[in-house]
């Protein structure tokens, strides 16, 4: 594939998911990217085979467009295996450590979930160990109770 056939794929690609100006600045971006990488002394093969597919890498663009800044889907002259990474909620910090983000409605539910699940375990176990030891305890209790009253006449 040629700069040019590439070009033109992804931007058929974004032409339906992306409005105009954002079509343009993307395209204006790889071009410029594949210039300046072929001028440090890859090949135009070597980079594009770098970027991979142009419509796997508009799916990228166009699903972090939703709410991820413009330098994250470029950062690093489109890593688009580190963007692929993030778009799953992952972040690399400096330190290389791997932090879960949420960065899209769906995490932001499935945690709400987890958080509700965890509640509901947490209910279900004290009830459980209620429910077992209520038996035993609500008569020692009475017992308890009975003595101290009876107990305590004595004098």
């Amino acid at each position: 594939m040629t700069k040019s056939e590439f070009l033109a794929q992804l931007r058929k690609a974004l032409q339906g998911n992306l409005n105009s100006s954002a079509v343009q600045e993307n395209m204006e971006y790889y071009e410029r990217y594949i210039i300046e990488e072929t001028a440090k002394g890859k090949s135009e093969q070597e980079v594009l085979d770098m970027l991979g597919d142009p419509w796997i890498l508009a799916k990228t663009i166009t699903d972090a467009s939703d709410g991820t800044d413009w330098e994250t889907v470029h950062e690093s002259g489109s890593d688009r295996d580190a963007a692929s990474y993030e778009n799953r909620g992952y972040q690399q910090d400096r330190k290389g450590m791997h932090m879960f983000v949420l960065n899209t409605w769906v995490h932001r539910i499935l945690l709400i979930l987890f958080v509700v699940m965890v509640i509901l375990l947490v209910v279900a176990i004290v009830r459980g160990v209620v429910s077992l030891l209520a038996p035993i305890l609500v008569p020692l209790l009475i017992v308890m109770i009975v003595v101290r009253i009876f107990g305590g006449r004595r004098s």
